[in-house]
Formats: C-alpha cells, sequence, structure tokens
C-alpha cells in the first residue's frame, strides 16, 4: 500500500487532535469525544492494513478504515453547521481526499484479488 495514504491519514489525525482540544475548549465535549475515536481510527485502521493476514483482511481494515471516515465527515459537517461551535477549517477538504485515496485503493485491491 502507498505511504501515501498512511502519511495523510497520520496528518489528519494529528489536525484532529487540535481540533478536539478546540472543541474541549469550548466545552463541545460529547462531539468531541465521539470525534477523536472515530477520527484518529482511520489511520490506526490504515496501519493495521499493513499488517493484515491476507487480501480479504488487508480490504476489509481498509473498509472499516473508509467507515471511519464517513463518521467523522459526519462529526465535521455538524460542527460546521452548527452555529455555536468552532468550524473545523480544512479538516473536511482534506477527509475528503483520504476517502478518494481508501476508495481507490479497495477497488483496485478488489480488482487484483479476482
Amino acid at each position: 500500500m502507498s505511504g501515501l495514504i498512511q502519511e495523510k491519514s497520520f496528518d489528519f489525525a494529528l489536525s484532529v487532535i487540535s481540533y478536539v482540544s478546540v472543541l474541549t475548549e469550548s466545552k463541545k465535549y460529547v462531539i468531541a469525544n465521539q470525534l477523536i475515536r472515530c477520527g484518529t481510527s482511520i489511520g490506526a485502521n490504515v496501519r493495521e492494513a499493513q499488517h493484515a493476514e491476507s487480501r480479504a483482511d488487508f480490504i476489509h481494515k481498509l473498509k472499516v478504515a473508509s467507515k471511519e471516515a464517513e463518521e467523522t465527515a459526519f462529526f465535521l459537517e455538524l460542527c460546521e453547521r452548527a452555529p455555536d461551535y468552532p468550524k473545523p477549517g480544512n479538516l473536511l477538504a482534506n477527509l475528503q481526499e483520504i476517502q478518494r485515496i481508501l476508495s481507490k485503493i479497495i477497488s483496485t485491491s478488489k480488482a487484483i484479488a479476482k
């Protein structure tokens, strides 16, 4: 797997940690707690996929990362639209890029598996 997705998902996790700090300072604890879990889980699952036991396991772990990315997008969109929440800046754009890369890796891996 490309080191690009590992790097981008790790950098994204760092950005999520920073944004969660801002949410916590604003006393937005519920969303902060959800976002720290799913936002950092993307990179953790990408890293775990590196040590998959089979191609099917690899694809499965990347699908989990993709699902975590979807959940992260939901919470970031809530923050973006909620009038009294700090805005997430470029986190959504960065996440969309990660989602595109994950989708491409998954579809390519599936095609190779056939």
